[in-house]
């Protein structure tokens, strides 16, 4: 028996696996919607004749993107420092960013309802300074739907980008400074080209968790700020209407993939390691 052989009769468990438990779940739930009387394209033409619905599917594109780029910004920065440090600092910070993850994602979206609500921490606290006169209507907004978005996949982002960063040589640095490139220089044309693979895997976590997120939506924006889980949820479980419920969740697929394409794409060209 040849390596290549033996390769695959050891993936060959790994194989079935993913068939019977992700691609025909998937391949079930987009042949639903493709079984319409009306036509298979019937459902996706509600979907999108619909204007709540397609204000639902441009907040949800809204709300991850911009989770993303925060979370590209602060985990890279928090990564960097980490990264950058030594000993048993360095150990502790890497606890503190991991300890959020030890909590469930409704407990750490139920935090935020107490920090934001109108009798919360951060409202008693601008009162108490004399900063505002009454509580601001800060929960069931768009805004704090991404800050608590955020909070939950920042750890994410730092614990991907901390391995990137410890992993580009210090004599690469060091060369790029005795060169005279300044600090900025050293990090826009070394270590972040460097980065870039490590960028990309945490863009693609923290966006796909925040575009098919349901509790922290639910929770922190309520109806107002319904997302494509929320809505798709509602379709199924309140509703019943598995075919509505399907075309949302074909739609999340298949722009999931897509931007995760583009990602990929992206990565590539920036990568100077790629071939």
């Amino acid at each position: 028996m040849s390596n290549r052989q033996a390769g695959w009769w050891l993936a060959t468990p790994a194989i079935v696996v993913v068939v019977l438990f992700l691609i025909v779940p998937v391949a079930s739930t987009i042949g639903t919607t493709l079984a319409d009387p009306k036509g298979i394209w019937a459902p996706y033409v509600a979907f999108f004749s619909s204007g709540f619905r397609r204000n639902v599917l441009w907040r949800t594109l809204e709300v991850s993107l911009a989770t993303t780029a925060i979370s590209l910004v602060v985990g890279f920065l928090t990564a960097y420092v980490v990264a950058r440090t030594s000993g048993r600092i360095k150990s502790l910070l890497i606890i503190a960013a991991v300890f959020p993850l030890l909590t469930g994602v409704v407990v750490r979206s139920f935090a935020w309802l107490i920090i934001l609500g109108k009798n919360g921490i951060l409202n008693s606290t601008l009162m108490w300074l004399g900063l505002t006169a009454e509580p601001f209507a800060m929960l069931y907004t768009e805004g704090a739907v991404i800050v608590a978005m955020v909070y939950l996949f920042v750890p994410l982002m730092i614990l991907t980008l901390v391995g990137v960063l410890e992993n580009i040589p210090d004599d690469l640095i060091q060369a790029s400074s005795s060169l005279g490139a300044s600090p900025g220089a050293t990090f826009r044309q070394v270590i972040l080209p460097l980065a870039v693979p490590g960028l990309i895997v945490g863009a693609v976590l923290v966006f796909t968790g925040s575009f098919t997120s349901y509790a922290t939506p639910q929770l922190v924006g309520g109806e107002r700020q319904m997302m494509m889980g929320t809505l798709m949820y509602q379709r199924a479980m309140v509703a019943f209407d598995w075919v509505g419920a399907s075309t949302i969740a074909t739609i999340m697929v298949v722009l999931t993939i897509s931007i995760v394409l583009v990602m990929s794409r992206v990565a590539r060209r920036l990568n100077p390691m790629a071939t």
